[in-house]
C-alpha cells in the first residue's frame, strides 16, 4: 500500500493499473492510498498556462497601413460609452451585431455564422462542407469555394463571416465538429485555411479563422452551471484541454499560423480552457502565441457566451465580447455584459487603461477600411432578422434600422460551382471489377434513407430519419433553398437510358427483410445504397457506425445484389466493415456535399467526373484502433476535474498509425481513380546555399517570422496518366525527419500537395516548394523552430502509405542546432 501526497503548480494526472484516473488540478495538494505503487504512472509537466502580460498593441502590418491610420483617427473620436459599445455584442439581425455610431458615420457591424453558408438567411447557397471541400486537395476549388461564400456573405449585408474551421483539427474520430473544419493534419488545413481565408476577404469580406484552440470535442465544452442559469455560479468547469508546447506549435497552432498569414480579420477563442485556463482569458494562447508571435494583428472575439470574465478577458486579449449576453452561451443579454457597462466602469477605476480598448477598437476597424466596408456595402437583409433563431426580435434591448431590399437572392450561378465542387472532393474508395463508372445500366435499385427527399424541412438542425443528408448542424448548418436529392438525380439519369428505378428508403424494413421482393423477377444491374452518418456542435459521436443500421442495410442488399455500390454521406471516419464483401463492388465517401447532392453523386456514378477526391484522415480496421479519446465523464465533483491531457503529443491520425506500425483500411490521402497514375524522376535541389539550424531571428509579421516562410528546397516530380481515362492525380510529399529530431517526431509528415489534370498517357512535371518551417521542429529549450541535423527522407507518392519515389537531401548548416532532442515536452 502506497500514500501518496502530491503539491503541484502545474497539474498532474495519475493513471491506476485498473485504469483509474486521477486528475489533479494546477495549484492542489492532497494525498491519496493505492496498494500497487509500481503500477503508478505520473504523466504531466504541462496543464497549466502562465500570464503573458500586457495585450501586445496592433502596430498595423504592411498591408493594413493606410487602414490601421484611419483606425486610429476613428478612435480618436469616440466618447467612451462608445468605445464599450464597439467591443460588445447586442442582440440584433444578426447572430454577432456591434450597433451603429451615426454621428461618425459607422453602420455597424453585422457577423454571421458560418463556415459552410449564411446559416440564419433565405435565398442563399448551401456550399459543400469544410471535411469535403479538403477531400479535393485542390487548391483552386478551396479559393474558389471561399470567394463564392464571400460573394454572398457580402450580398446579404453580413460584414464578418464566421468561417473557416481549424478547430477541432481532428484529434479524435468521435468529435462532433470535425466536418465544419478540414482535415486531421496540420499542413493540409493550413493550406484549406489560408485560401479560405483568401477567397472570403478578396470578396470584400471579414474572416474568422475559429476556434482558437484546443477545441477537439464537444462535450462539457461549456461549464456546467447552477438551476438559476447565470455563468457565475459554476458547479463544474469546462473541459481543459491541456496540451505540451511542442505539440501546441506543432500541431494545433499551424494552421492559425497560415490563417494570420492570410490577412485574417479576426480569430474566433473557443470554449474550453486550455492548460487549465479559459480559451477567451488564456494571455498565454492570446497574448503569447496569436499576438506575439504570430503577430496578429486583427482582433480576437469570443465564442458565443465563452466570455467567462470582464477586466480579466481584456487583459488576457480579448477584443470583441460575442454575443454580449452573460447566461448560457451569451444567451441572456438581460443579464447585462462582462463589457458593457462593466468595461466603462473599470475604466473609469483604472483597472483597465483605455489606451487598450484604444487598441481593441483599432483592430477591429483597421480590417473594416481595409476591406472597404465603409464604402458602399449592402445593408443587413431584413429577411435575417426574421429568420434569426438566435436572436429574436423579441430580445432586442437596442433598435436596428433595417432597409434595402428583403429575402435578396444571392446565389448567382453557384449551384454549379457547387455541384463540380462536391464531385470532385468524391472519393472512391473500392472498385471491384471495374463496378464503376455505371455502363447504361437498365434496371437500378436505389436503397437506403439517406436517399430520397427530405421530409422535415430545408433546416438542418436536428437528426431526420428519411431524407438525404447534405450537412450536419449546429451553427455550421444552413437552410437550403432547395437540395437535390440522390433518387431524384439517378431518376432523371436513368431517363437518357430507358432504365427502371426501383428504390426502396426504410432501414429498419431493409434490414430485416428479403430485400428480392422489391424486384422479382429478375435481379437489378446495380444496387445503389445510400447511408448517412449525423454530427452536430454541441454532441460527440457516440459510434463511428452509419447512421440507422447502415451497415445492416448493406448486409441485407449486398447478399442478394453482387454488383452493390455503396454511397455515404457522413461528418467523417466511418467503421465499415462491409469493405471486404464480395457483393460490395464500389464504395464512395461522398461527406456532406452541399445542396446539390444528388447531381453531383451521379456525375461520379456516370463517369462524366473521374473521381478525385482524397481522404482527409485515415479510416482504420476497426474503431478501437483510434487514440485520443473523448473524455466523456468524469467520476469526481470536483469543480476543475474535467481535465483531457493530449498525451498522445504529435501522434494523431495517420501518425499514430505510422508510429506504432497499425494496419489500417484505408490510409490517409487515399483515394481512387478511374484510370491510373506514375511518378518518375524525383529530384531535390537546395534554395539556398547555407541553411542555418535556427532561422533569421526578422521582425515578426503575420504569420511569424518570415524567414519561417522562405522556401529552402525545390522538389520536382514527373506525374503521368498512365491509364485510359482523363483525370486528376493528387502527388503527395511526405517529409521523414532525420534520426536527430527530439523524441516523438512522426515517421511521415505531409509537407505538400498538388492537384494535376492528365489526359490519357499524358506526363507533366509538378514541384513542390519545401519552406523552412516545413523542416523544422519547435524546440522547447530555445523556444524556437529548428532544423534538425542530418539526413531528412523525401517521400512523393498517393497518398501516406503509397510512396512511389523517395530521395534523401542533407542541408548544409553553418552551426549545430540548439537543444536538439533534448525533450518532448
Amino acid at each position: 500500500m502506497i500514500r501518496v501526497a502530491y503539491l503541484v503548480s502545474h497539474g498532474l494526472v495519475i493513471t491506476l493499473a485498473q485504469g483509474q484516473v486521477f486528475n489533479i488540478p494546477p495549484r492542489s495538494e492532497g494525498a491519496f492510498t493505492y496498494v500497487q505503487p509500481e503500477n503508478i504512472t505520473i504523466l504531466g509537466g504541462y496543464g497549466h498556462s502562465p500570464a503573458v502580460l500586457p495585450s501586445p498593441t496592433a502596430t498595423g502590418s504592411d498591408a493594413w497601413g493606410a487602414a490601421f491610420a484611419r483606425a486610429k483617427a476613428f478612435v480618436a473620436k469616440l466618447t467612451l460609452e462608445e468605445k464599450a459599445d464597439m467591443v460588445t455584442g447586442q442582440f440584433g439581425p444578426c447572430v454577432g451585431n456591434i450597433v451603429a455610431i451615426p454621428r461618425l458615420g459607422f453602420h455597424g457591424l453585422c457577423l454571421q455564422d458560418g463556415p459552410m453558408t449564411i446559416r440564419q438567411a433565405d435565398y442563399v447557397s448551401v456550399f459543400s462542407a469544410g471535411v469535403t471541400a479538403a477531400s479535393s486537395w485542390d487548391r483552386h476549388i478551396l479559393y474558389e469555394r471561399g470567394f463564392a461564400m464571400g460573394q454572398e456573405f457580402r450580398a446579404k449585408g453580413a460584414h464578418i463571416a464566421l468561417s473557416p474551421v481549424a478547430g477541432p483539427l481532428g484529434r479524435s474520430a468521435y468529435s462532433g465538429r470535425n466536418w465544419e473544419g478540414f482535415a486531421a493534419d496540420p499542413y493540409l488545413t493550413g493550406v484549406a485555411m489560408e485560401l479560405t481565408i483568401k477567397g472570403h476577404q478578396d470578396a470584400g469580406v471579414q474572416a474568422t479563422p475559429k476556434h482558437f484552440i484546443g477545441n477537439e470535442q464537444e462535450t462539457q465544452r461549456y461549464p456546467s452551471l447552477s438551476p438559476n442559469l447565470t455563468a457565475t455560479d459554476v458547479v463544474q468547469e469546462a473541459i481543459s484541454s491541456n496540451i505540451d508546447d511542442r505539440t501546441m506549435h506543432e500541431l494545433y497552432l499551424w494552421p492559425f499560423a497560415n490563417a494570420v498569414r492570410a490577412g485574417a480579420a479576426s480569430v474566433m477563442c473557443s470554449y474550453q480552457r486550455v492548460n487549465g485556463s479559459y480559451a477567451c482569458q488564456n494571455s498565454k494562447a492570446i497574448n503569447g502565441l496569436l499576438k506575439g508571435e504570430l503577430g496578429f494583428q486583427g482582433y480576437v472575439m469570443s465564442d458565443w457566451g465563452a466570455t467567462h470574465s470582464g477586466a480579466s478577458s481584456i487583459q488576457s486579449g480579448l477584443d470583441m465580447d460575442m454575443p454580449g449576453g452573460i447566461g448560457p452561451y451569451g444567451s441572456r443579454p438581460d443579464l447585462g455584459s462582462f463589457f458593457g457597462g462593466n468595461l466603462t466602469q473599470a475604466v473609469r477605476n483604472s483597472t483597465i487603461q483605455e489606451s487598450r480598448v484604444d487598441d481593441m477598437i483599432v483592430r477591429i476597424m483597421t480590417p473594416y477600411y481595409w476591406l472597404g466596408q465603409d464604402r458602399d456595402f449592402p445593408t443587413v437583409d431584413p429577411s435575417s432578422a426574421d429568420l434569426n433563431m438566435f436572436s429574436p426580435r423579441s430580445t432586442w434591448l437596442r433598435e436596428f434600422n433595417l432597409t434595402g431590399p428583403s429575402s435578396r437572392d444571392v446565389r448567382a450561378n453557384h449551384g454549379k460551382l457547387i455541384r463540380r465542387h462536391a464531385a470532385e472532393a468524391t472519393i472512391l474508395l473500392k472498385n471491384k471489377k471495374n463496378a464503376l463508372p455505371l455502363k447504361a445500366p437498365k434496371s437500378i435499385a436505389v436503397f437506403g434513407n439517406d436517399a430520397g427527399e427530405v421530409l422535415t424541412g430545408p433546416f438542418n438542425m436536428v437528426d431526420y430519419e428519411f431524407g438525404t443528408l447534405a450537412a450536419g448542424g449546429g451553427s455550421g448548418t444552413g437552410r437550403f433553398s432547395y437540395l437535390i436529392s440522390p433518387l431524384a438525380a439517378i431518376t432523371a439519369r436513368a431517363k437518357r437510358d430507358n432504365a427502371l428505378v426501383q428504390h426502396w428508403q426504410d432501414n429498419t424494413l431493409i434490414s430485416t427483410s428479403n430485400v428480392t421482393t422489391l424486384w422479382n423477377p429478375n435481379p437489378p444491374d446495380v444496387c445503389l445504397v445510400f447511408l448517412k452518418t449525423w454530427a452536430t456542435e454541441g454532441i460527440d459521436r457516440e459510434t463511428l457506425g452509419f447512421g440507422y443500421n447502415g451497415s445492416k442495410v448493406v448486409e441485407s442488399v449486398a447478399r442478394f445484389c453482387n454488383n452493390t455500390i455503396v454511397i455515404s454521406h457522413s461528418s467523417g471516419i466511418n467503421d465499415i466493415p462491409f469493405a471486404s464483401h464480395p457483393n460490395v463492388t464500389a464504395i464512395l465517401a461522398a461527406h456532406y456535399p452541399g445542396q446539390e447532392s444528388g447531381n453531383s453523386i451521379v456525375d461520379v456514378l456516370y463517369g462524366d467526373v473521374n473521381p478525385s477526391g482524397r481522404l482527409p484522415y485515415t479510416i482504420a480496421r476497426n474503431g478501437s484502433d483510434y487514440n485520443a479519446p473523448i473524455t466523456t465523464a468524469v467520476l469526481t465533483s470536483g469543480k476543475d476535474d474535467w481535465q483531457s491531457w493530449f498525451t498522445e503529443k504529435l501522434e494523431i491520425d495517420y501518425r499514430y498509425f505510422d508510429a506504432k506500425n497499425i494496419s489500417v483500411l484505408y490510409e490517409f490521402g487515399f483515394g481512387l481513380s478511374y484510370t491510373t497514375f506514375n511518378i518518375s524522376n524525383i529530384k531535390a535541389a537546395p534554395l539556398v546555399q547555407c541553411i542555418s539550424p535556427a532561422a533569421k531571428a526578422l521582425p515578426i509579421q503575420p504569420g511569424g517570422n518570415p524567414a519561417l516562410w522562405e522556401e529552402i528546397y525545390s522538389v520536382t516530380v514527373d506525374v503521368t496518366n498512365s491509364g485510359p481515362v482523363a483525370g486528376a492525380a493528387v502527388p503527395q510529399l511526405y517529409v521523414t525527419f532525420p534520426d536527430t529530431a527530439p523524441a516523438g517526431t512522426p515517421p511521415k509528415q505531409l509537407r505538400g500537395f498538388d492537384k494535376v489534370f492528365l489526359a490519357p498517357r499524358e506526363s507533366r512535371a509538378v514541384r513542390f516548394a519545401l519552406m523552412r518551417r516545413d523542416m523544422s521542429y519547435w524546440d522547447v529549450v530555445s523556444q524556437q523552430w529548428l532544423i534538425p541535423h542530418g539526413e531528412f527522407v523525401i517521400n512523393v507518392g498517393f497518398s501516406s502509405r503509397d510512396i512511389i519515389k523517395t530521395t534523401t537531401i542533407t542541408p548544409t548548416q553553418d552551426s549545430p542546432a540548439v537543444g536538439i532532442g533534448r525533450y518532448m515536452e
